[in-house]
């Protein structure tokens, strides 16, 4: 009777471990940290205080991501603030996480305005609140900014980017074209470039 063998065990497929996007945010935790800063940050400083705090600060998402959402919610209609806290809340949470963080964002805003409305015509004969409002406007500049900075160092250091930039600014800051023809034009001449460039780098692989 012959000895019975051990079983061998079975090879099994290594599987790979699924890639790490970042970590895993709960919704209250989202809804707050967007809520935050609707109440902290106004204007054109909500870009600016997203990259600190969403980017830099908690790492939810990375840097490359938060360039690629600028450009989006700069093109696109309606509020980039509004349409940057809906880019980054789906890329952390998918879209119940776009949702909660614009809820998050305009909520402070809305209500808000709502106070100061009622309180406008009553304040608007003081002098200081010109002051006010002039400081916040300034700072506002200020911060934005600072973050095309951020934002420009990002960017491949090539001529074609820095001619583009240049343009842009020229006719929309000196020359004050509207924004459509601008990036009618601006968008597709951008996209194209960087389709190239790509399959170059493809191609000399």
């Amino acid at each position: 009777m012959e000895a019975s063998q051990p079983d061998k065990p079975e090879p099994q497929d290594s599987v790979p471990a699924p890639p790490v996007v970042g970590p895993v945010v709960g919704l209250w935790e989202l809804f707050f940290a967007f809520f935050r800063l609707g109440l902290m940050t106004f204007g054109g400083a909500v870009q600016s205080w997203l990259r600190q705090d969403i980017i830099l600060r908690r790492k939810w998402v990375d840097e490359d991501a938060f360039v690629t959402g600028l450009s989006m919610a700069t093109v696109l209609p309606g509020a980039n603030p509004v349409n940057m806290s809906l880019y980054l809340g789906m890329r952390i949470r998918g879209g119940i996480g776009g949702a909660v963080a614009v809820v998050g964002i305009v909520l402070p805003a809305f209500c808000i305005i709502l106070l100061l409305g009622l309180a406008f015509h009553r304040l608007i004969g003081f002098p200081i609140v010109h002051f006010v409002l002039a400081g916040l406007a300034a700072s506002g500049v200020g911060v934005t900014f600072f973050t095309a900075l951020g934002v420009a160092k990002r960017l491949p250091r090539d001529m074609f980017n820095i001619v583009i930039g240049v343009l842009v600014f020229v006719a929309s800051a000196i020359l004050r074209l509207p924004m459509v023809p601008i990036v009618a034009v601006s968008v597709p001449l951008s996209i194209g470039y960087a389709y190239f460039q790509v399959k170059r780098a493809r191609d000399a692989a």
